[in-house]
């Protein structure tokens, strides 16, 4: 008897293709706001973590440093972060969530909570409850903000 569960039920697969589908959901939605994937987690790391150096932003993302420099040109046009210089090295740039900014972070996440909503129609609130539980508990396993 074969025991190997068939790959379309495995949480990897459905987990991967979900992710994939809600990947180009946000991404189409964030779009229309100017931004793409990576500048939300920009966006996110200095909500969270405050003003940060471009090279540790690009660690903290896993990024090369030349795509960092890309994201926050982007940001940086769109009022949603600007740079200052270390005052110690003057080498250095510090990357600064402004008010702009916040307002896009925002707006991403009202973004997702819809598109939470819309994934999770068919849940009844006890299953969504617990949807959560699990994934918050993956993402802490992971080494993921949950």
């Amino acid at each position: 008897m074969n025991d190997v569960t068939p790959l379309p039920a495995t949480t990897t697969f459905r987990l991967g293709a979900l992710g994939s589908i809600v990947t180009a959901r946000f991404t189409e939605r964030i779009g229309a706001l100017g931004l793409k994937p990576k500048d939300v987690g920009l966006l996110t790391l200095l909500h969270d973590d405050g003003p940060v150096s471009q090279l540790e932003a690009a660690r903290g993302m896993g990024v090369a440093p030349s795509l960092m420099v890309t994201v926050a040109d982007r940001l940086e046009a769109l009022g949603a972060l600007r740079r200052l210089r270390d005052p110690g090295d003057r080498r250095r740039q510090h990357l600064v969530l402004t008010e702009q900014g916040r307002a896009l972070l925002a707006r991403c996440a009202t973004t997702a909570q819809e598109l939470d909503a819309e994934l999770t129609a068919g849940l009844d609130e006890r299953d969504r409850a617990a949807l959560n539980h699990a994934l918050g508990r993956l993402a802490a396993a992971n080494g993921l903000p949950h």
